[in-house]
């Protein structure tokens, strides 16, 4: 390659994450109610018959499929076919942020509207174990409680300790990661579901 090539190549390279192509990207959806109350929360909790999580609550959502139009086709998708509703039932989606988690995974998200009456979904058995909501009020008056988990470095049996600094005393950054728990009537919701709540209602708050 020469200098033209790599001024070339520099000019057209369109910034993304580093290592993006292998970090796996999932869309979810925050899904808002008006009721006589005021704006509800509509969460899932997941389904026993579910490989991954079984019995956590989280937002309709799921992994970004080759063929979806874009990540906000699929937030829409993955609720549409968890909850059971029409397209028209969905709207005013709008992003939200997206993260990427410590375990190799983008996560897009988006707010929308429900036009439905919670009380009548007939959620996908196969995936929702049950539907509720919580009022967007609880969340806004109350501040989750906080509790950090740990990362430790552990290099494989045959990391090259020869070829760093300090061999096998080398000083590893270590971090801790935070985790939000909200209990509301009997539900906890926590993970990713709690971190994504906690910061929208920030956003909401200005």
């Amino acid at each position: 390659m020469n200098t033209k090539d790599l001024i070339e190549k520099a000019k057209n390279h369109t910034p993304s994450i580093l290592g993006n192509s292998k970090q796996l990207q999932y869309s979810i959806l925050i899904p808002i109610l008006e009721k006589e109350d005021g704006l509800h929360v509509l969460f899932e909790v997941r389904s026993q018959k579910l490989r991954r999580q079984p019995g956590e609550i989280c937002f309709p959502g799921g992994r970004v499929d080759p063929e979806d139009e874009n990540v906000q086709f699929t937030a829409v998708r993955e609720a549409m076919e968890e909850l059971r509703i029409a397209r028209r039932s969905i709207t005013h989606v709008y992003p939200f942020d997206y993260m990427i988690s410590p375990f190799g995974m983008v996560l897009n998200t988006f707010v929308g509207l429900l036009e439905c009456d919670d009380t009548k979904l007939d959620p996908n058995p196969e995936e929702v174990a049950e539907v509720f909501t919580v009022p967007l009020s609880f969340f806004m008056n109350h501040q989750p409680e906080v509790h950090r988990v740990h990362f430790e470095v552990k290099p494989s049996e045959d990391f090259p300790f020869d070829l760093i600094p300090g061999g096998e005393d080398y000083d590893w950054s270590t971090r801790a990661f935070e985790e939000y728990f909200y209990l509301y009537e009997g539900k906890v919701i926590w993970g990713l579901t709690a971190r994504v709540i906690y910061h929208f209602v920030q956003m909401l708050k200005g």
